[in-house]
């Protein structure tokens, strides 16, 4: 993790001083393809804490990137995606585990700021090269989505759940709640481009979306339920978030403490540093939740 923050900043030093207009922006754009690409180290690393520490440097890096290259798709993806990830493993869960009620809100607000940040970020990927979106987006959601194709995904994803967890960030802000149908344009789109992205995650998102909200809002535990069967079968049972997220929305709802519990165990049950070394760090991630919600099983249901 260290050596990669390095390589980045080491290579964006000598692109940015790099003689010469044109072969200074090839290199920087040498340098954009290659950082944004690269995001291996992070998903096997079996340190959650040394990643915590290296992602802010990773990410600041990449935003003076970006300056230099303000077009860079995947660059733009990669911000997206990674002020997430940092946002909600990390800021949001801290900020949920304080006892410190002032510590407990800062934390939120912090996390609810940078999923925006993402936001941000993933808009202007899908902007890049097509100068009609945020009109047609503002206008029509899901007109706009579904002209997205199937190299548009990650941004489609990246973009909705980033927007989607500011929302659960902002539940005081009627605003903000406004905003949840368009979230939902940008998944559904990309779920039905690609149901198979990142091992499932699509469908790990509809599991939360279906399952936390109430039958008179929409939601269904039913739907959510076959969207947790297809997850664990797109992944093969290499992610264990898809218990957690499943605990968390359909099994609280419903009341179900034994469920919740089994769920939880499984998770934690699982070997996340020796398993599956492409999702090392989202389970390691996935089992510190786990341990959480099981010491407020009290909390959650009530008998």
């Amino acid at each position: 993790m260290m050596r990669r923050a390095f390589a980045i900043s080491t290579a964006l030093f000598l692109a940015l001083w790099t003689g010469g207009c044109s072969i200074r922006t090839y290199a920087l754009h040498n340098v954009a393809d290659a950082v944004s690409s690269g995001g291996e180290s992070f998903a096997s690393d079996d340190d959650p804490e040394l990643v915590r520490e290296s992602i802010p440097f990773a990410l600041k890096a990449m935003e003076a990137l970006l300056s230099e290259q303000p077009y860079h798709r995947g660059l733009l993806t990669s911000l997206a995606r990674g002020f997430t990830q940092y946002a909600a493993a990390f800021v949001w869960q801290d900020a949920v585990e304080a006892r410190d009620p002032d510590v407990s809100r800062d934390g939120r607000e912090r996390a609810r700021r940078l999923y925006l940040r993402a936001r941000d970020y993933g808009l202007r990927g899908l902007a890049a090269g097509q100068p009609w979106f945020q009109e047609e987006f503002a206008a029509d959601p899901a007109k706009a989505a579904a002209k997205a194709g199937p190299e548009d995904v990650p941004l489609l994803f990246w973009t909705g759940v980033s927007w989607s967890l500011a929302i659960s960030a902002s539940l005081d802000d009627p605003e903000m709640l406004a905003d949840l149908p368009r979230c939902e344009a940008l998944m559904r789109r990309a779920l039905a481009l690609r149901e198979d992205f990142d091992d499932g995650s699509l469908h790990e998102y509809f599991i939360a979306f279906e399952g936390s909200r109430p039958e008179a809002m929409g939601g269904s535990a039913a739907r959510a339920r076959r969207h947790f069967e297809r997850a664990m079968e797109i992944s093969g049972g290499k992610k264990i978030s898809p218990l957690v997220t499943l605990a968390e929305s359909v099994s609280v709802r419903a009341q179900d403490r034994k469920e919740f519990l089994e769920l939880l165990d499984r998770a934690l049950s699982f070997d996340a540093r020796g398993q599956a070394p492409g999702h090392r760090l989202s389970n390691l991630v996935a089992q510190r939740k786990a341990r959480w919600l099981k010491g407020r099983a009290d909390e959650l249901f009530v008998e």
